[in-house]
């Protein structure tokens, strides 16, 4: 008898432990927490409008969704959360899975499966290549300082990462911490947007009549006019402010870029990646931002961070032989538009 009494109260603990695991296995696969927050609650944790985030889930979804029998499965719109999550904070990801009630091994897969995805289906970076759209970026930049036939301004940003376990040196920057520097050029190309892009700079710049604006640690060229190293006429000084005034957009693009994205930012501590990984989160975060900017989704309530606004300081270029056909544009520009 007391040995069936045994048996029974088992089974009784069992069957209500069962059901706690059934009650939360339901609230993984269909309590969507989008529709319990406010439109600035979603913004401020996921940086993204409720419309653009289940745009994803449901793009991503299926490719997210495994046939498995475990009880805690993460559904795939937990998936896209804890992902975007992770984008938004920079946090650690066991700092992020307590937050969500997930474990720090949860949070990495759930990273590791969401950002390749991201980066297959998300086609939001783009540089104007129709006569159409070359002419819209034109007008656009002239409207800030009426420099003409300008494309697009360019910029390098450092994005700090946990140190390599192998070939540590050849990731450390000149501020002396290991950072992304795989030479990425993030342009903006739409001065009232702040989109981000990247783009390959070929010899012959491929503009067609247009070119990219550059700081003083760009190589001057024809489709890539740079600042007057030593302004000596008011010409040449006109010429610089116009020039800084329209390059600035791309330096507050990728400040708003960061402060979208605080896991790219320096506040952040460093993306604790392996730096294949760090450099799919980065253009991971890009395309999520130009996401954010065609639905108009308003950024997060704090500020942004002098360090991810200014970007690093410009480093002049060594000393060498100038480029002939460079320098023979900008004199152009500059006699033609800001000479007496």
């Amino acid at each position: 008898m007391a040995a069936l009494q045994r048996i029974l109260e088992l089974n009784h603990r069992r069957r209500r432990r069962s059901r706690v695991y059934d009650t939360n296995a339901h609230l993984r696969r269909h309590f969507f927490l989008l529709d319990i927050y406010s439109d600035a609650a979603i913004i401020g944790k996921y940086r993204l409008l409720g419309a653009t985030i289940r745009q994803l889930i449901d793009n991503l979804g299926p490719q997210l969704q495994r046939p498995t029998g475990r009880t805690f499965a993460l559904s795939p719109t937990v998936q896209v959360l804890t992902a975007l999550r992770f984008y938004a904070t920079g946090s650690f990801m066991e700092v992020v899975g307590d937050s969500l009630g997930l474990s720090k091994a949860s949070v990495s897969r759930a990273v590791a499966a969401v950002t390749p995805l991201l980066l297959q289906h998300v086609q939001s970076i783009s540089f104007p290549t129709t006569a159409d759209e070359i002419l819209q970026a034109n007008q656009a930049f002239h409207a800030v300082a009426e420099l003409p036939r300008v494309i697009g301004a360019i910029d390098g940003t450092l994005i700090q990462i946990a140190s390599p376990s192998q070939d540590e040196p050849m990731f450390i920057c000149r501020k002396g911490y290991p950072a992304n520097v795989a030479g990425y050029h993030h342009v903006t190309t739409s001065p009232r947007h702040h989109h981000v892009t990247n783009v390959v700079l070929a010899e012959d710049g491929g503009f067609a009549d247009s070119w990219l604006l550059g700081d003083s640690g760009y190589p001057l060229h024809p489709y890539l006019l740079t600042p007057v190293l030593q302004p000596a006429t008011p010409a040449e000084h006109r010429h610089n402010e116009a020039h800084a005034s329209t390059r600035n957009i791309v330096e507050r693009a990728i400040g708003i870029w960061k402060q979208r994205f605080r896991c790219i930012s320096h506040s952040s501590g460093g993306l604790q990646l392996a730096p294949d990984k760090c450099c799919s989160v980065i253009v991971a975060t890009a395309l999520l931002h130009n996401l954010a900017v065609l639905a108009n989704a308003p950024l997060p309530e704090e500020g942004l961070l002098l360090e991810d606004v200014a970007g690093p300081p410009e480093v002049p270029p060594e000393p060498g032989r100038p480029h002939a056909a460079g320098t023979e544009t900008r004199r152009r520009l500059i006699n033609n538009l800001f000479a007496d």
